[in-house]
C-alpha cells in the first residue's frame, strides 16, 4: 500500500486551513472513519512531546505527520524527514513499525543482496511460458544527507551528480547513459515515456510532505544500453534501483541488480541500521525497500481466487493487476510480489516470490 494508501483522485477536506505542516497549530482531530496508521498511533502525549522538536537537519515532527492530517485517506500518513528522524520521533514511528512489519523496537534487520544465495533455478520451457515479463526494484537513500522530506535544491543536486559519478563505473551489461529530467529535450523526453521508464511529479501524498520541491532540479534517470535496469535518482527515495526482463528468469534480473547496488554503494554510501535495514522515508519501505514481481497468465488458477489466494498466502505475496494495487487483471494476468519489506533479506524475499510462483505454476497445470 505505501504510506498514501487510497490513490482515487479524490482530494478529502483537509483539517487545516493554512498551508504546510505549520498549519497544524493543536492536536490533530481524526474522523471515526480514519484509517491511517498516524491516526491510530499518535497520541496527545506524543504530540505535546514531539510538536515543537526538528531533527538535526531541520526538519519538524509536524512535517512528518502533514501528509496524514491532510490526505485523511492515507494508507500510513508519516514520512521521515531523516534517518535520525526514526529514533527520535520512536514512540509515534515505533509503533507504525510494529504495526505494519510486525517489527519490535528491539528486532534485527539482516541485508543480503548476494545473488549466488538466491536458489532460483531457471522455470522450464512450459512454465516459464506462463511469465511475461520479471521486475525486482530497492530503494535507497544516501548516508548522511536527510531524506526528501528533508533535502534541499543543493543537497539534490549533489546525491544527483554522486550517483551520475557512480553509474559512470558500471561495466558491461550494466553500461549505458544518464538523463537528467531539467532540460530533457523533447525526444529525449518521448522515447522514454515510450519505454515507460519516465517518472514524474509525486502525487498530493508526497506534495504534503515536500518531496515535490523544486521539481524537476535535481532528478533523472540512468538506463543501461539493453533497458534492463535502471536508477531513478530522487524520486520518493533518492535512489531507485531497477532490474527487469521479459521473461521468466528471476535468477538473472536479480544478479543484475546486485552487481549494480555493489557498483554503486562503492561510491556512495546507503543509509543503513541494524535494526531497520535499509532506511527509506515512507515507514513501509524500511528494511530492504525490495519489490520483485513477476507478471504471469493464469486463466485457470484465477478461476479459483480462493485457491489462488491460499498460496499467496501461504509463500508471502501478494496479488494484484498488473497495473498496480487495485486494479483489473487483463487477460488472467497478474502481477504476483513479495509481501514482506523488513526483518527478512532481500534474498530472501526474492526466494519468497520465486517459491510463490513456483507453487502457481504447478497449481495452473493441476487444473
Amino acid at each position: 500500500m505505501g504510506c498514501s494508501g487510497s490513490k482515487d483522485g479524490q482530494d478529502p477536506k483537509p483539517t487545516t486551513s493554512k498551508s504546510g505542516a505549520d498549519s497544524i497549530t493543536e492536536f490533530p482531530t481524526f474522523p471515526a472513519d480514519c484509517k491511517s496508521q498516524l491516526c491510530k498511533c499518535l497520541s496527545k502525549d506524543i504530540w505535546e512531546e514531539y510538536k515543537d522538536q526538528k531533527d538535526k537537519y531541520g526538519v519538524t515532527f509536524k512535517t512528518c505527520i502533514f501528509s496524514g492530517v491532510k490526505n485523511l485517506d492515507s494508507g500510513i500518513g508519516v514520512y521521515a524527514g531523516s534517518h535520525e528522524a526514526y529514533s527520535q520521533f520512536n514512540k509515534l514511528f515505533d509503533q507504525v513499525i510494529q504495526n505494519y512489519h510486525g517489527h519490535a523496537p528491539t528486532a534485527k534487520h539482516v541485508s543480503n543482496m548476494n545473488s549466488a544465495d538466491l536458489v532460483a533455478p531457471p522455470f522450464g520451457e512450459e512454465d516459464a511460458k506462463m511469465i511475461k515479463s520479471t521486475r525486482i526494484r530497492v530503494g535507497r537513500n544516501l548516508a548522511g544527507f536527510p531524506l526528501g522530506p528533508g533535502v534541499t535544491k543543493e543537497q539534490r543536486l549533489e546525491i544527483m551528480n554522486a550517483v551520475v559519478e557512480a553509474c559512470k563505473n558500471f561495466e558491461g551489461d550494466l553500461k549505458g547513459t544518464f538523463y537528467p529530467l531539467e532540460g530533457m529535450d523533447e525526444t529525449t523526453q518521448k522515447q522514454l515515456i515510450d519505454d515507460h521508464f519516465l517518472f514524474k511529479e509525486g502525487d498530493r501524498f508526497l506534495e504534503a510532505c515536500n518531496l515535490n520541491r523544486d521539481w524537476p532540479s535535481g532528478r533523472g534517470i540512468f538506463h543501461n544500453d539493453d533497458k534492463t535496469f535502471l536508477v531513478w535518482v530522487n524520486e520518493e527515495d533518492q535512489l531507485r534501483i531497477i532490474s527487469m526482463q521479459n521473461g521468466a528468469d528471476i535468477g538473472a534480473v536479480f544478479d543484475r541488480l546486485s552487481r549494480a547496488a555493489k557498483t554503486i554503494e562503492q561510491v556512495a554510501k546507503f543509509s543503513h541500521d541494524e535494526h531497520l535495514g535499509y532506511i527509506t522515508s515512507c515507514p513501509t519501505n524500511l528494511g530492504t525497500a525490495l519489490r520483485a514481481s513477476v507478471h504471469i497468465r493464469l486463466p485457470k488458477l484465477s478461476q479459483d481466487m480462493t485457491k489462488f489466494q491460499g498460496i499467496a498466502d501461504k509463500y508471502n505475496v501478494q496479488i494484484r493487476g498488473i497495473h498496480g494495487e487495485h486494479s483489473e487483471t487483463v487477460d488472467s494476468t497478474y502481477d504476483i510480489s513479495n509481501k514482506r519489506r523488513l526483518g527478512m533479506s532481500e534474498v530472501a524475499l526474492v526466494q519468497d516470490m520465486y517459491e510463490g510462483v513456483k507453487a502457481m505454476i504447478a497449481a495452473e497445470k493441476e487444473m
